[in-house]
């Protein structure tokens, strides 16, 4: 390309400064780029099955972790008060452990009374839907001679005996003693990983962190663990009151509404409200089908199914959003998957720490530089277009804690004076 006139030296310049062209990549980085995605997936199979072979030793560690997250802003806070981690650690564990035993000792005979009654149960709601189930068998029979006069067959199908049920099998004490042994071991488990937790304290893992990695990176991966410490533990500190207050409510409710047991109902909506969407699903059917065998009129069997359904609305859409605001807001479908996900693989237990690891992966997400995808990801559909990856970044490390605490400068120094031991 030629430039008349009175331009004459930029051809030879434009020449002279060309950048070279790009080199061709090479077949080794073709290679890897094609094996990148299915490396990933065949890495994420195996964790998962990982997972599911070894929940029998993994539950108990996960659980430890997770109640020494919750409990470590009281540890904390008292040990800024010169009370050593130990004591503070010990004297909550014991003050749960009272808590519960307490709670469930009220709620046994109950509970107990409701698992003794389950066949009458049975047999009044069988009674009471006995004409729902009439019209539908009318309504099936309809439309199979229907279908049958459509296809031309008149042939009547007949009923297939249903197979004999196979006898119950005797119940083992050798099982029986097993198997609650094995429960009290996790339970012991559980209690002294949390205790041990809880006692080393963040200088312990600061330590472990600058032993791994170097200054820098020790005290990035530090500032990501206490703003995952501080975030679940705030969570799950607000979602305990938020659910206690739900249980007061309903088990008013459902005294005002006669409803036989109260405390019982309440308990169980606190509970259970700690697992999402799920759990007050649970609770509305449970009560739904006591009210159903209680009361004779429809009206009341509506009254508490909609008494429960709007406290659980008023919960989930105001005060859970005044409380915790747009920081912890997840995608719903990714926390159905996890919830799914979690229980196929540990059972009750993957359930409940579904929402934890959730929560702990947007922190984390929200304080790397390479987090942006994945916040994407994570956050809700509504609104998404209208905020950049960088700005919802922001706004996460705005609303996090700043590392700047006496417990976050402790353990930056702890690193430091790690690195340079």
């Amino acid at each position: 390309m030629r430039f008349p006139g009175r331009y004459p030296l930029i051809q030879p310049l434009t020449d002279k400064w060309r950048p070279p062209p790009l080199e061709p990549a090479s077949a080794s980085a073709k290679v890897a780029r094609t094996l990148a995605r299915p490396l990933w997936i065949l890495a994420v199979c195996a964790l998962i099955a990982a997972l599911r072979s070894g929940r029998e030793m993994l539950i108990p560690i996960a659980l430890a972790i997770l109640f020494s997250l919750i409990l470590s802003g009281v540890v904390e806070r008292l040990h800024r008060w010169r009370v050593p981690r130990g004591v503070s650690a010990l004297v909550l564990l014991l003050l749960s452990a009272v808590v519960l035993a307490g709670t469930a000792e009220m709620l046994w005979a109950p509970a107990q009374q409701w698992v003794q009654n389950a066949p009458r149960v049975l047999r009044t709601i069988e009674h009471k839907i006995r004409p729902a189930r009439s019209a539908l068998m009318r309504v099936n029979d309809i439309a199979e001679r229907a279908a049958a006069i459509a296809g031309g067959s008149t042939e009547a199908h007949p009923a297939t005996p249903a197979a004999p049920s196979a006898a119950a099998a005797p119940v083992n004490p050798v099982s029986v003693l097993t198997e609650t042994g094995w429960a009290l071991a996790m339970v012991v488990t559980v209690m002294a990983l949390t205790l041990l937790l809880l006692a080393a304290g963040p200088p312990t893992l600061a330590r472990m962190t600058a032993a791994m990695s170097g200054n820098m990176h020790a005290v990035h991966v530090m500032y990501i663990i206490e703003s995952i410490r501080v975030e679940v533990g705030r969570y799950y500190s607000t979602l305990a009151l938020i659910n206690i207050s739900l249980g007061i409510a309903t088990g008013v409710s459902m005294w005002l509404l006669k409803m036989p047991n109260p405390v019982l109902w309440g308990t169980l909506a606190c509970v259970l409200n700690f697992v999402p969407y799920l759990g007050s699903a649970t609770t509305l059917t449970i009560l739904t089908v006591v009210a159903l065998v209680t009361f004779d009129s429809i009206t009341h069997v509506l009254a508490v199914s909609f008494t429960f359904l709007g406290l659980a609305t008023v919960e989930g859409q105001i005060v859970e959003p005044i409380f915790f605001g747009k920081r912890l807001h997840l995608n719903p479908i990714i926390v159905f998957v996890a919830l799914w996900l979690g229980g196929w693989i540990w059972g009750i237990a993957g359930v409940v720490m579904a929402m934890p690891l959730l929560v702990s992966t947007k922190v984390a997400a929200a304080h790397s530089s390479g987090g942006s995808l994945l916040m994407r990801v994570l956050c809700p559909p509504t609104g998404a277009a209208d905020v950049t990856p960088a700005a919802a970044a922001a706004a996460a490390r705005a609303d996090a804690p700043a590392v700047a605490s006496p417990g976050a400068a402790e353990q930056v120094s702890e690193t430091r004076r790690a690195n340079v031991g």
